[in-house]
């Protein structure tokens, strides 16, 4: 269907308007299209992306924190116009991230007077609008002038690249970027020792950038992962140190600069998990291999994994994974308890794309 431009939306309502972000944080930029959102339509809906994904530098606070600075910036009759929803992402399947969007969206767009509800997809200019509409063309697109002095990006590298930092920055320039609401909130998470770890790896990404600066290009780094599934179960690794602490992750690593993609995928299974599993039965259990490149998918900056899916044959028992001094601590977790919020960068959506987990997740 065609869009009507934006001076004829002007003068008729919506019945929804669907604003889709990762407000990480939410911004006075956000809070101008919400605002706008609410003036057109009876009901908007806001769809925070990236929900349920690990701790990082660019996804430093879970939905549930997102959504709480969100409301806290409405008041009570336009929080309850507003319906704000999690939204997984599927990093590497377009189709399945729009189904999801328009699975909520119909689902929570209410008809008015026992017609179809009129439903439009609002974002800032030059931001998500002009994507969006190309995968949402059933919608009208209502465009709001971008905020030009604010962006996310910056506020995180302000707030994270030390405590110091961050106080500054909350004591002079944050009224010009946040709501109170969120500054507040801001200022307990400053306290919690996720920030503590997250200051942390963004100390550990500008040495691994000074690494780097004298090169004329920027790098881009091959790596290798691991899916190795045998009964129900995949074999991964918790990692020990920042970044990412704590999180389990698919095994693999930097290629040799003399071995073909393959061979070093399975010296990693051999050097560093000691799988024991021939390598002529690793290689027969080949089943599928792809190339994950999405940018902003690890910390390092522009990282490419080649991944390479292993179906071994079920078993009664699963094979044994003899721990390596120094090496990662290795294990076989079931595929019921995987959950995106406990994998390292990408590597739940790795999985996912192999597997053909179902994209919803339980906590939505």
């Amino acid at each position: 269907m065609s869009h009507r431009p934006d001076e004829d939306i002007r003068d008729s309502d919506f019945d929804c308007l669907v604003f889709i972000g990762r407000f990480q944080p939410p911004h006075l930029g956000h809070l101008a299209v919400i605002h706008e959102a609410l003036k057109r339509a009876r009901q908007v809906i806001v769809l925070i992306g990236s929900a349920w994904q690990a701790r990082s530098l660019r996804n430093p606070w879970h939905y549930e924190e997102r959504q709480h600075m969100l409301r806290s910036a409405f008041d009570g009759e336009d929080n309850d116009r507003l319906e704000i929803v999690p939204l997984l992402d599927a990093l590497y399947n377009n189709d399945v991230w729009v189904r999801d969007v328009q699975r909520k969206v119909r689902d929570i767009a209410s008809p008015d007077r026992a017609r179809l509800p009129r439903i439009g997809l609002i974002g800032a200019s030059r931001g998500q609008s002009s994507y969006y509409l190309s995968l949402f063309p059933q919608w009208e697109s209502v465009s709001v002038p971008l905020v030009e002095s604010i962006s996310a990006s910056h506020i995180r590298e302000r707030l994270f690249r030390s405590v110091a930092s961050a106080e500054d920055y909350l004591s002079t320039n944050a009224s010009h970027d946040l709501p109170p609401g969120v500054v507040g909130g801001i200022q307990n998470f400053l306290e919690a020792e996720p920030y503590q770890q997250l200051v942390e790896e963004q100390r550990l990404l500008d040495q691994y950038h000074s690494a780097w600066d004298q090169a004329p290009y920027p790098p881009i780094f091959v790596t290798v992962s691991a899916v190795v599934v045998q009964s129900g179960h995949v074999l991964l690794v918790r990692r020990t140190a920042a970044p990412g602490k704590g999180l389990f992750a698919l095994p693999g690593g930097f290629i040799n600069p003399h071995e073909r993609l393959l061979d070093g995928c399975l010296r990693e299974l051999r050097e560093r998990i000691r799988l024991k599993v021939p390598e002529p039965v690793l290689k027969g259990s080949l089943r599928a291999q792809r190339l994950f490149d999405e940018p902003h998918r690890s910390w390092r900056g522009r990282t490419l994994a080649e991944a390479f899916y292993f179906a071994l044959r079920p078993e009664q028992q699963l094979p044994q994974l003899k721990p390596v001094k120094g090496g990662d601590h290795a294990r076989w977790v079931a595929l019921a308890d995987l959950e995106p919020e406990g994998l390292f960068e990408d590597h739940f959506f790795i999985i996912q794309n192999f597997l053909g987990l179902p994209a919803d997740y339980a906590g939505a």
